[in-house]
């Protein structure tokens, strides 16, 4: 399945290191004018320096008004990736003000400022587009230390489905992406719970991604896809030996008038969407998403 993004115009938050580095890496092979932003001019230099073509943008997105004044100046965008997120771990009687302002500042109001600008330039040019929202395992599961770090993902998820309703009737759709803990020296107890029996890699969230800011998934808006392997699941006992299970879900389009007033985007899914989504499903791109 080849997806390419000739003409279009994409921004990456959190581009300097990690996922975000290697999603705008990979929308540039795409053929996407990709802009990277990062608070760490070093990272973007190196970027630079591996990519010529990419646009690097140095900012620190807890500047809320200067980080709406770049990204204006950046022009249209067709498909953004909320990806730059922080932690910080204390206890929570000791988190202190200013960790909390900045794990929420840069994980949930950065996500709401970038999108705001960027979806209103959307519905005004009348084009559409595509957002995805990076999250994390941890905006459904609470964890010691993470008082600051969870909330934040998870107000990311709720704002995600509220975009999707409202920007819907605009063809601008919005999806998120949760992953789980890739470092076993820090994880080890989670890789009991997850069915694969392996950690994410960023190339099976850099996949999932690139699929869902495409044409190929234009049915799908406002919905969460958890790149865990299968740690959503919650198989504590028997873990599974198929590796891999995908089940998809298509609108009712026969006698259901009633129900495309229910839909953002304001049609039915047409049997191409759902070919696109099992195709992807079934193929190694999708290796990390189980049991969704």
């Amino acid at each position: 399945m080849e997806i390419k993004f000739d003409g279009k115009k994409a921004l990456v938050t959190g581009a300097g290191k990690g996922i975000g580095r290697a999603i705008a890496k990979k929308l540039v092979e795409c053929g996407a004018e990709t802009y990277a932003l990062s608070r760490t001019q070093s990272d973007l230099d190196i970027l630079k320096k591996e990519v010529p073509s990419i646009n690097v943008v140095q900012i620190d997105l807890q500047q809320w008004d200067k980080t709406r004044e770049t990204i204006a100046k950046i022009g249209p965008i067709d498909l953004l990736i909320n990806n730059a997120g922080v932690a910080k771990l204390a206890k929570f009687t000791e988190m202190k003000k200013e960790d909390l302002d900045y794990v929420m500042d840069v994980n949930f109001n950065a996500v709401f400022n970038v999108s705001q600008v960027v979806a209103k330039a959307m519905v005004e040019r009348g084009e559409g587009g595509s957002i995805v929202n990076i999250s994390s395992a941890a905006s459904q599961d609470a964890l010691m230390d993470h008082a600051a770090y969870c909330p934040s993902k998870a107000a990311v998820d709720m704002l995600t489905k509220c975009m999707a309703l409202e920007l819907g009737p605009h063809k601008i759709r919005q999806i998120l992406t949760k992953q789980n803990w890739s470092d076993p020296a820090k994880s080890e107890p989670m890789l009991a719970r997850i069915p694969l029996g392996k950690f994410i890699e960023v190339e099976d969230v850099v996949n999932s991604v690139i699929f869902l800011l495409s044409d190929k998934s234009a049915m799908t808006t406002g919905e969460c896809v958890r790149i865990d392997g299968g740690l959503g699941i919650r198989v504590n006992s028997i873990l599974p030996t198929i590796v891999f299970t995908g089940f998809g879900k298509r609108a009712w389009s026969d006698s259901a008038g009633p129900m495309l007033a229910r839909i953002s985007l304001g049609r039915f899914a047409e049997i191409d969407d759902v070919v696109n989504t099992v195709i992807f499903t079934l193929s190694d791109k999708s290796a990390m998403t189980n049991g969704e």
